[in-house]
């Protein structure tokens, strides 16, 4: 069986975003002061061949534990569904 996952991985809330205190600071030049709390991180797909949404799910989380993310700083999230 084939999946698709999409990653999103996000510094955690607790530390400063200096890329998103930038373009939250632009959005005020831009004329969209309305716009605030900006925060940047990464989006990842990629595709899993698996016997088991199950085990696609537990291939997708230690790629996100052990490579993706830095656990220090950041968080992340991911959907998995199976493409046809």
């Amino acid at each position: 069986m084939k999946f698709k996952a999409e990653i999103d991985v996000m510094p955690l809330k607790a530390l400063l975003d200096p890329q998103g205190k930038a373009v939250t600071s632009s959005m005020k030049n831009l004329g969209l002061p309305q716009i605030t709390n900006v925060r940047i991180g990464k989006h990842i797909t990629m595709e899993v061949e698996a016997d088991s949404k199950e085990k696609a799910n537990e291939m997708v989380d230690k790629a996100c534990k052990d490579l993706l993310h830095n656990p220090i700083m950041e968080g992340y999230e991911f959907h998995l569904e199976e493409v046809l």
